[in-house]
């Protein structure tokens, strides 16, 4: 389970989270959704233990966790990861399994076990002798969330796991979450700019702007009209967990500064 309470970061003078507080239970996802520059990828920062925060973030009940035992526990992908020059793709989804190798770095039955199912559930056994940097933008991100899988770790930390995708794998990559969250009990945390797949994968989402959680609730709690054009700025219209972009055209949206947000027909 994961807990925070009252979660704060300040950098300099900005404010990039005031008194985040919410509760993710064990086995639940969790989608973080929000403008840019609203803070979702500092939120998870701070959780993965990376970032500097006031406030008290509980992992599993501890709020403490050493550098070791965080990594057995939390499984963190960040958006931009540094990936080592020339390395091969079976190679990078092994790092994934550094916390469990021993202390001479020897990998065991177990760990090239573990590599080789990621590999074929993220369709890149046919890549695994290839280099990162040869494969496309979508190929390396399906590498970078092999990567998080093979560390097998309970909590699972996803920043926007389905950037570069297209359709089809970033459905697959989705339900293989989903999959491993209802049959390992996988807690995860991520966050989404697409909307429509917010919708319809994670249990709760948690809308955050400007540092704040301005909402949060199921779907259909969070994902109104309104709230996506106070938030956003961004005409759209969502029916049955499906926000649709409407152009202005179609759908003029009235705002005064400080008075209130409106739609009109």
């Amino acid at each position: 389970m994961i807990t925070c309470k009252d979660v704060s970061v300040k950098i300099g003078q900005a404010q990039l989270l005031r008194k985040v507080g919410f509760t993710v239970e064990e086995g639940q996802w969790l989608g973080v959704i929000g403008p840019n520059g609203a803070g979702k990828s500092t939120l998870l920062r701070v959780l993965a233990g990376r970032q500097q925060h006031a406030g008290v973030v509980e992992i599993g009940g501890e709020s403490v966790l050493s550098r070791r035992s965080r990594s057995h526990v939390i499984a963190y992908l960040e958006q931009t990861p540094t990936v080592p020059e020339g390395m091969f793709v079976a190679d990078y989804v092994m790092l994934g399994r550094t916390p469990h190798l021993s202390p001479f770095g020897n990998e065991r039955e177990l760990d090239h076990q573990v590599v080789s199912e990621v590999l074929n559930r993220l369709d890149l056994t046919d890549m695994a002798g290839r280099r990162l940097d040869t494969l496309s933008g979508g190929e390396r991100q399906r590498v970078l969330i092999g990567r998080a899988l093979a560390q097998s770790a309970p909590v699972v930390l996803l920043d926007e796991p389905t950037t570069a995708l297209d359709l089809g794998h970033q459905q697959e990559v989705l339900e293989l979450l989903d999959e491993l969250r209802r049959t390992r009990s996988l807690t995860l945390v991520s966050t989404m700019h697409d909307l429509t797949l917010a919708g319809q994968y994670p249990d709760t989402l948690v809308m955050i702007d400007k540092g704040e959680i301005v909402a949060s609730g199921s779907a259909l709690e969070v994902l109104t009209p309104e709230r996506i054009v106070g938030h956003y700025r961004a005409n759209v219209e969502v029916r049955d967990g499906v926000v649709r972009p409407v152009r202005p055209t179609q759908q003029k949206l009235a705002w005064q500064p400080g008075s209130g947000h409106t739609l009109e027909r």
